[in-house]
Order: C-alpha cells, then sequence, then structure tokens
C-alpha cells in the first residue's frame, strides 16, 4: 500500500517537526510494516517543462511502425523561443494538448541521458514523456496529456507533476485491511502520537451526509443475503463522458500505482483508495431490470472487464440482471455494462461481500484485484452508503452530471461484535504496568465503545477492526499502543531437576550409532500419494494404503500423510546417487500415522482451556502415530583402490545395522525369514524381539529400486522405534570382560534348507549355558555330502568363565548340550 505523505496529512494534524522517517518508526512499531520511502521524480535532472504541441505529423516506416513529427512550443526553457522539433512514437495527444517535455541535457530515472539526436531522418531534441519514463507508474502506451488550465509551456513541469511528494510505501498484514486506505493510514498515523489521553487530531473522510433509503433508485434484490448483506446504489445522469480527471486525483492515483483511464473510473479508484470501499459503476444504458446478488447456476458464464470468458461455478457471487451476469461480487466487473465513451448516466454500486466467498472467487478465477484485495480481508460495513455519496459527488462536481435523487439501500450491515475480558488481562499477558485507565484509553482510541464493571471490561468493536474477535485480539491493541518495546525481557527460570527425557536420550543415542556406522541423517517431507505405494510395490490390500487425507496440502502430487518412513528416504537416496554419489547410507526418523476412522477433530476457541471431554474428543479423534526409523543403503559401501575392490551393498547390510543398533539398545533380536514389500523375496527378514515384530530388513524389490532410480542389490530397512526404545532398559550394562584364557569349540550342524541361521544359533545359545561367551555363524555348505534340500551350518564357539580357568571337559560338555538342543529344536545333526 502506497500513502502519499500530504494525502496522509490531510486527514490527520501532524506534529510540525515531524520527519517522514519519523513517522514511519512510529508506525511500524504499531505493525505497518515500512517498505519503501519514495519520492516523486527523483532521479530527474534538467529542464523539464510544460510544452504545447504546436503540430503532429504522422509518418509510416518501412517496419510498419508509424511515428510523429512534432512541433513543440517550450517558451524560452530551450533558449531561443522557438519551437522544439520532437520525435515521438505515441499517438494519444493532439495539436492544442499540453505536454511534459525533458530538453537536451536533461537525465530521467534509470540514469537516461536526453540530447538532441537524429533519428527517423529527423533531429529530435528531446523527449514528449509519459508517466513510466517518468517513473509515475508502468503505464507507457501513451504520453502525459495534461490539464488544459496547465501552466503555459516553458514553465518547470515538476510542481504541475507533484514531484518532491514523499510516498510511503507498507507491508499490510492480512487482518490490517484497514490500512489499505488513505483513512486506515491515517488513523494509525493518529494513533502513533496518542501521548495516554489523545492523538494527533484525525478528520475522518467517512463523516459525510449522505441521504437515506427512499425506494426510488435502481432496483436492487438480494437473493444471497449471506454473500452480501448490504447494498447500495446511486444514480448519476447527465454526466460528459469527456469530462478530464483533476489533476489532483490524477497525481494521487499516479502516487499509489494506478494509471488514470477516465473520470468516472478514475473516481470510483479514488474513492477506494480514501475510504477502503471498492466501488463499481455501472452504465445504466445496458443495465437490464433490476440488479440482483445472487450465486451462479452451473454453466453460466460471464466475460469479465478484462475480455476473458470465464466459466463460472454455482460457488461464485454474482451480479446479475435480467440479461445475466454481469460481474463477479466483490472481484471484476463484467464487460456487458462498462463504462465507455459514450456513458451519460451512472449507477453507482457499494456493496458489503462476505470476505471468504470474495476469496474462493478469486482464487478459483485466478483473477487477484484491488477491490478482491480488500473484501477478502474484510472491509468496513458501514462504508457503502458514505462511498457511494462520495463518488457521487465527485462525478457531480466534475463531471457536470446530476445527483439522482433515487436512493436504494437494500439488506443492512451486519451489526458489531463485544468482547469481554478482564480488565488487567493486556497486563498480565504482556508483562507491562498497563493501569486500567490505561487499557480503557487505548481501547477508546481505536474506536471500541467501552464499558468497566467490576473488574471485566466489555468493548464494543468498531465496524472497521473485524479482525477483533476474541480477548487475546484486545490485549494485542493495547500492547502496541503502549509499544512493544516496553515490553520486559525476561530470562524464564530453568526448572531443577529436569534433563532429556528417556525417549529424547534414546532418540539421540540411535541417531549417534548410526551416524557412528557411517551413515547420515535425513528430513524428508511426510506427504506421500498412491503413486509413492505403487513405487513401493504394495499390494492394493496392504494397510499401509489406508492414509490420512490432508485438509490443506502443500502439493495436490502428495496429498496424504504417510505411513511408512521409506518412500521420501527412497527418493533421498535415489537423488544423492544420481547426482554422482557412488554410494549412500542414510536414515531418517518419522513420525507416521495411520487413520482413526473416528471422524475430523472437533474444533475449539482459544479463549479458555478445553473440558475433559472436549479433550478426550480430540484425543479420540487423533490418527494412530508411532515414531519409525529408515535406514537405506545403496551403491559402494567401502571404497576400492590399490588396497583392493569396492564393496557394494548386500541384504546383509541392513541387518548388521539393525542387530548393531539393538546391541547398543541391550535388545536381544532374532531374524526371520519374511515375504513383505517392498524387499525381495528370500531375502527379507522379519526382526523379531520375544514375540514382538520390530521391523524388517533386507534387499529391496528390483522393481522398487528401478522405480527409485537405485542401484540392483540396495538394502533397506525399517524399525518400529517406539516400540524398540520401549522395549530397551533404562540402563544398558557394560561389557565384563575376563582375563582367563577362552575355550574355543567348532560344531558344523545340517539342518533342512527351511531352518534359519537364526533359529539354530539361538538354540545353540539356549543350550550352552552361562559359559558361552558367543556364538558366530562362519559357513554355510550346500552339497552332494549332505543330500538335497539339506544345509550345513558352522559355528564357532567360544566359551569362558569370569573368575576362573575352565576345567578340562567344562568347554565340551557345553558344546554337547548346545548342540543337543540345537537337534531338539531345530532337528540339526551335528556333521562328521
Amino acid at each position: 500500500m502506497k500513502a502519499p505523505v500530504s494525502w496522509i496529512k490531510e486527514y490527520v494534524d501532524l506534529p510540525a517537526d515531524v520527519t517522514t522517517e519519523a513517522l514511519t518508526d512510529r508506525l511500524t512499531m504499531l505493525g505497518l510494516k515500512l517498505e519503501a520511502i519514495e519520492t516523486a521524480g527523483a532521479g530527474i535532472e534538467g529542464p523539464l517543462v510544460v510544452g504545447r504541441v504546436l503540430s503532429k505529423e504522422p509518418e509510416p516506416q518501412k517496419n510498419g511502425k508509424t511515428i510523429n513529427w512534432c512541433s513543440v512550443d517550450v517558451g524560452d526553457a530551450n533558449g531561443t523561443g522557438e519551437p522544439q522539433g520532437i520525435v515521438c512514437g505515441a499517438h494519444n495527444f493532439a495539436p492544442g494538448d499540453k505536454v511534459v517535455v525533458i530538453l537536451p541535457g536533461g537525465v530521467l530515472p534509470g540514469n537516461f541521458e536526453i540530447s538532441a539526436r537524429k533519428t527517423y531522418g529527423h533531429l529530435s531534441a528531446g523527449m514528449i514523456c509519459s508517466a513510466r519514463e517518468l517513473g509515475l507508474g508502468e503505464d507507457h502506451d501513451g504520453i502525459i496529456v495534461l490539464p488544459a488550465d496547465a501552466p503555459e509551456p516553458g514553465t518547470d513541469a515538476r510542481g504541475v507533476l507533484g514531484f518532491g511528494e514523499e510516498i510511503i510505501e507498507f507491508e499490510i498484514n492480512p487482518d490490517r485491511a484497514y490500512a489499505l486506505s488513505l483513512r486506515g493510514v491515517a488513523r494509525e498515523a493518529a494513533l502513533a502520537f496518542f501521548d495516554g489521553h489523545r492523538g494527533a487530531p484525525f478528520r475522518d473522510p467517512a463523516q459525510l451526509d449522505y441521504p437515506q433509503a427512499d425506494g426510488a433508485g435502481h432496483p436492487v434484490v438480494l437473493q444471497d443475503a449471506d454473500g452480501c448483506p448490504y447494498f447500495v446504489a446511486r444514480t448519476v445522469t447527465g454526466f460528459y463522458p469527456s469530462a478530464p480527471t483533476p489533476a489532483f486525483i490524477k497525481e494521487r492515483l499516479e502516487a499509489v500505482g494506478v494509471r488514470s483511464i477516465s473520470l468516472a473510473v478514475d473516481v470510483t479508484n479514488y474513492v477506494m483508495f480514501e475510504l477502503g470501499q471498492p466501488i463499481h459503476a455501472y452504465d445504466r444504458a445496458k443495465l437490464q431490470g433490476p440488479i440482483v446478488v445472487r450465486r451462479a447456476q452451473e454453466g453460466e458464464k460471464l466475460t469479465t472487464l478484462d475480455d476473458v470468458v470465464r466459466e463460472l461455478s454455482p460457488e461464485d457471487l454474482l451480479i446479475t440482471d435480467d440479461s445475466g451476469p454481469i460481474g463477479l461480487a466483490g472481484v471484476m466487473g463484467g464487460a456487458s455494462t462498462e463504462i465507455s465513451a459514450a456513458t451519460t448516466d451512472i449507477v453507482v454500486e457499494a456493496a458489503h461481500f462476505e470476505p471468504t466467498s470474495v476469496f474462493r472467487t478469486q482464487r478459483r478465477h485466478k483473477l487477484p484485484s484491488e477491490a478482491s484485495k480488500r473484501f477478502e480481508r474484510g472491509v468496513d460495513p458501514l462504508l457503502p452508503p458514505v462511498a457511494a455519496q462520495r463518488v457521487v459527488e465527485l462525478l457531480v462536481e466534475h463531471g457536470g452530471g446530476t445527483a439522482d435523487t433515487g436512493v436504494t439501500v437494500a439488506g443492512a450491515p451486519p451489526r458489531p461484535g463485544e468482547i469481554t475480558m478482564p480488565v488487567d488481562l493486556p497486563a498480565r499477558i504482556s508483562g507491562i504496568d498497563i493501569d486500567d485507565a490505561t487499557t480503557v484509553a487505548d481501547l477508546e482510541a481505536i474506536g471500541c465503545r467501552v464499558t468497566v464493571t467490576g473488574g471485566t471490561l466489555t468493548a464494543q468493536v468498531p465496524t472497521y477492526r473485524p479482525d477483533l474477535t476474541d480477548p487475546y485480539d484486545l490485549v494485542e491493541e493495547v500492547v502496541r499502543i503502549v509499544g512493544y518495546d516496553k515490553v520486559p525481557s525476561i530470562l524464564p527460570r530453568r526448572a531443577t531437576g529436569r534433563g532429556l527425557t528417556r525417549e529424547q536420550r534414546l532418540r539421540r543415542r540411535v541417531g549417534r550409532v548410526l551416524a557412528g556406522a557411517g551413515a547420515i541423517e535425513v528430513v524428508s517431507f511426510p506427504f506421500v500419494s498412491d503413486a509413492s505405494f505403487d513405487q513401493l510395490g504394495l499390494p492394493a490390500d496392504d494397510p499401509r494404503r489406508n492414509t490420512v487425507g490432508l485438509a490443506n496440502p502443500l502439493s495436490a502430487e502428495a496429498p496424504a500423510y504417510t505411513t511408512t518412513v521409506l518412500p521420501g528416504l527412497l527418493e533421498a537416496a535415489g537423488r544423492n546417487l544420481g547426482r554422482g554419489a557412488p554410494g549412500v547410507a542414510l536414515f531418517e526418523t518419522q513420525i507416521v500415522a495411520m487413520p482413526a476412522g473416528n471422524g475430523p477433530a472437533p474444533i475449539y476457541g482459544v479463549d479458555r482451556r478445553p473440558t475433559g471431554e472436549e479433550l478426550d474428543a480430540l484425543e479420540h479423534a487423533i490418527p494412530t502415530q508411532w515414531a519409525e526409523l529408515g535406514v537405506v543403503l545403496a551403491g559402494e559401501q567401502e571404497r576400492g583402490g590399490w588396497w583392493g575392490e569396492a564393496r557394494t551393498t548386500g541384504w546383509d547390510d541392513a541387518i548388521a545395522a539393525v542387530r548393531r543398533l539393538a546391541d547398543d539398545l541391550a535388545v536381544e533380536v532374532t531374524v526371520e525369514s519374511a515375504a513383505v514389500m517392498p524387499w525381495h523375496p528370500g531375502r527379507c527378514a522379519r526382526i523379531v524381539s520375544g514375540d514382538l515384530t520390530l521391523g524388517f530388513a533386507g534387499e529391496l524389490h528390483p522393481t522398487v529400486c528401478r522405480a527409485f532410480g537405485l542401484p540392483e542389490r540396495s538394502a533397506a530397512a525399517v524399525v518400529d522405534l517406539d516400540t524398540l526404545m520401549r522395549i530397551a532398559p533404562d540402563a544398558v550394562p557394560g561389557p565384563e570382560f575376563s582375563t582367563y584364557p577362552v575355550a574355543k569349540e567348532d560344531v558344523a550342524l545340517v539342518v533342512d534348507e527351511s531352518v534359519t541361521a537364526g533359529a539354530v544359533e539361538s538354540a545353540l545359545r539356549e543350550g550352552a549355558g552361562p559359559l558361552l561367551e558367543s556364538v558366530r555363524l562362519f559357513d554355510v555348505y550346500a552339497g552332494a555330502q549332505i543330500g538335497e534340500g539339506r544345509k550345513s551350518l558352522a559355528f564357532a564357539l567360544r566359551f569362558r568363565a569370569p573368575d576362573r580357568t575352565l576345567a578340562e571337559g567344562e568347554a565340551g560338555a557345553a558344546r554337547d548340550a548346545a548342540v543337543a538342543r540345537a537337534a531338539e529344536l531345530t532337528g540339526a545333526v551335528q556333521r562328521a
């Protein structure tokens, strides 16, 4: 929002010694963030004068372009008093018009130096300027034509153009829609100098007398009072369509970044920026029957002012007449009733539209406008009759029209809301010593009607502040007027006896173990689509396809919350390998969720703590969630070189990573064969602890590797981290060391192919007893010597006592007990 300082000062008496910088500092403290301070005409040097066009000779060129060879009277500004010859490519002027001319030796914004130069066969001595060339706007289609009463040729044009005017540009937060007007900015400027009793004197431009409804104006019917509760229509007849726009309106519109179009359009724009109420004007001759506000019907279309034919949605709020749609309410008018150069009778619309409806319409049609920007944030509902009166006055004064006596008012403005709060709430929330009188005075300064009964304050919210809806909004208003810089800086006291929770300690331990093993932690978005599960090869009935949908997803391509950590992790691995990494080892901890099937969560206000029943209802609706750990290993795990060949990932790497983690947390795990996507059948392991399944690990299925751009035999592991941490002991016992010698025993056991090495190992441990220090599988053999469908597993057993040297025969007896238990549980036979 751009606000010329002179326009602000028209409504508020600022202290005489206040600079623009000091004003913007105070406004920034109030919440209007400064973007820039501009000075109109900055960067222009040298002779910039008023000129009168004496002649204009069109000259077509070979390239198809037509230029105008002009003779321009610039008075004595050129030192000779003779007319100046200038080539101009614009065509929106005629002989006798007054224009802005920069003469040789001048400099335009962007350090563009003007000199006499030969072009198109003429010596062009200067330039006739457009608004864009002077830095006054983006209009480059035509040059600036000055009013007929502009000063005589040769006069410095800076004063005519309002150069030297300081313009403040603000960044306006969505909740401060009132500041998208000079009325709102000026009100804030007055508030910036509030001393607890009164601010700078403020003259509200909305304090206008206007005629009351008499039912004799243009008829209006509100079929959708929710979308449009209030509509005012006024009529001006006998308007002179060629009447020029006054210089002060043109200059102010240019200062806020809007180009001048015609008097009727300029007046509606001017009042919108002045008061904050968007206005629309219709050519009454083109209206057919009453104006009707309703929702669109299926299949309806509208050609908007930008000449685009738009397919309408039944959710769109329309302005219509007997011919059909003539405007998108609060967004943009239609071309069929547009003001033209022949318009003599004008119907002025000033209405209040429901913000959400306007927002959805402009988003649906990708049609943001200055009007929708204001309506979707909330406009003062009391403004329509005032704004309509202001437009009528300007059209009558400058366009020679007559205000029709008929005034139409349909509906009524929404009633202002009330907020009740403890009068000391601002002091308690902010920590500032704010007394009750200051709270009351500050709220009254923003326009609230305040009453205090006992310790309770009731404020009737001003209509221009629809963002004030609860007590904490009032707290913010009081604190911003008192000054955010007054909020004390107090370090919170550290609670004694607290540190990391058990879960935090274990999570950090998990990260340290995997990082120590050479893996790198990544963080990915937990959002997926059905395509993500297709890439994982999950069957149609896999429970992991049952996701929680997102009401407002970041991307329509990933509209659901994930049920597994793998999609994002595998994408990260593929992305890194695709960028030249020879190998990756990645891990990620992520919260995953399954729908609880209990419907959406209820939404409560923020003005109180939810009751126990309300908290239970929230808990009931929350999806089932748990922390899941994922590990992905792909490509080279050990680099090759002169010392040997590189080692690539194998299925056992993923299992080893889980085993290493379980060992560090002192959780005993065993490995069982499994067949679960996205792992390769026959190379997938279920990780088990007791009767709990902790997760899966192994080699990824080849189709999954191709889907994510991973090399074949890439491996992955997924672990239910919550369950793993729950069964982990609080204290991990340290390793025990014995100085006594170890006894080594090796056994080779023949079992069926279906028996896993993990099952045999578990049986050996169970049978060997407390003397067993370690057991390790060091060989697997299958061949004719042991028969078809059988395999030989060779284990190295190590026995040691912590307090003595083992006696002769103790290690052998423990070995025999281990073999016997393995034979009992797995059918193992010791190989000769």
